[in-house]
């Protein structure tokens, strides 16, 4: 068995990596922190997780207790998965950080998305972006894995193969898509309470969201990207739209492209419908799909998946998966819980 640490685990990514953890037929945790929490039972605020781990209680995290692990997990706020990433590579066998510390590879970028400047440039550099459907061979044996942001996950695996094949124009593509109110994190902020949430749709960082250059980065397109809150506990639904670059597009073509790129993808689903975010949940699962609009000249593409499993949680597990060297699926599904 593996040994696995998970700092920062009172949160709904942390709370998600305990579940699939215990699930896991190769990962036993050894460790979980959480400092705001320290001393209170997983399952006093996770009932779900009683099962599991009925003696599990958070601690307050000390490097002493990582030493030797084989994979720890960071769900930590960005400046704080900064500050502790380093103290870490090289201590223990993988660090996957959920975290935007180490996503974004132009350094010039972070104070302008995130506040504040980075100053680890050969960690940034070292880092690899955890999207195995892109970087599965830079994942295998990495030390520092950057887990991509969730709505970034949905846009890049509708759009990129769209990029990639020269299909559609690389400026000027537009990203519309909600989340589910996990996607905020645990938090106590009166935007997030049941009363604003409930019966409600709203757009949010207008214009400058932080996931736009992960996006550009990812993707290889400039676009507009606008997120909205949507009142459900998981789930992202995007929907982008591009100008075709040239030659004759059909649907049809457009679907056999989605087919022929993620053919030999575990995770990926290409489905002639539309996808939703209840056939994804609880699952590593992403649904996509694609139309060819002939009125307006504009390429549709749609991705679905659960915000916390393949979007955050599930997504770093099948990257540790791959760094370590196990079965890339282990402790994951591909099934959804629906109905």
């Amino acid at each position: 068995m593996l040994r696995v640490g998970i700092i920062g685990a009172s949160g709904f990514t942390g709370a998600e990596l305990l579940r699939l953890v215990a699930q896991h037929p190769q990962f036993e945790l050894a460790v979980a922190t959480a400092d705001s929490q320290a001393g209170v039972a997983a399952a006093t605020l996770y009932p779900g997780l009683a099962g599991a781990y009925p003696g599990l209680v958070f601690e307050v995290f000390d490097p002493d207790q990582v030493d030797g692990l084989d994979v720890v997990f960071l769900g930590l706020p960005h400046e704080a998965s900064l500050a502790l990433a380093p103290q870490l590579v090289g201590r223990v066998g993988c660090v996957v950080d959920l975290s935007a510390a180490y996503r974004l590879k132009d350094a010039a970028q972070y104070p302008a998305y995130y506040g504040f400047e980075h100053d680890q440039a050969a960690l940034l550099a070292e880092a690899v972006y955890g999207l195995p459907e892109l970087h599965r061979d830079e994942l295998k044996g990495a030390r520092l894995i950057a887990t991509p942001g969730c709505y970034v996950t949905a846009a890049t695996l509708a759009l990129r193969p769209l990029v990639e094949s020269g299909v559609v124009e690389t400026h000027g593509v537009i990203v519309d898509a909600a989340s589910g109110v996990t996607g905020a994190g645990r938090k106590t902020d009166h935007a997030y309470t049941f009363t604003t949430v409930d019966e409600n749709f709203t757009a949010y960082g207008l214009l400058s969201h932080r996931h736009t250059p992960e996006m550009e980065q990812e993707i290889g397109a400039q676009l507009l990207f606008t997120p909205h809150l949507a009142p459900m506990n998981r789930g992202i639904l995007a929907t982008c739209y591009a100008r075709p670059a040239s030659g004759e597009l059909t649907t049809a073509g457009l679907l056999d492209l989605l087919r022929q790129r993620w053919r030999d993808e575990p995770f990926m689903v290409v489905t002639d419908g539309s996808p939703s975010t209840k056939a994804t949940l609880g699952s590593n699962a992403v649904h996509v799909t694609a139309r060819y609009d002939e009125r307006t000249a504009t390429v549709v593409a749609i991705a679905a998946l659960d915000n916390l499993a393949k979007g955050a949680s599930g997504g770093a597990v099948q990257s540790a998966n791959i760094a370590l060297g196990l079965d890339e699926t282990a402790g994951l599904t591909q099934i959804g819980v629906a109905p």
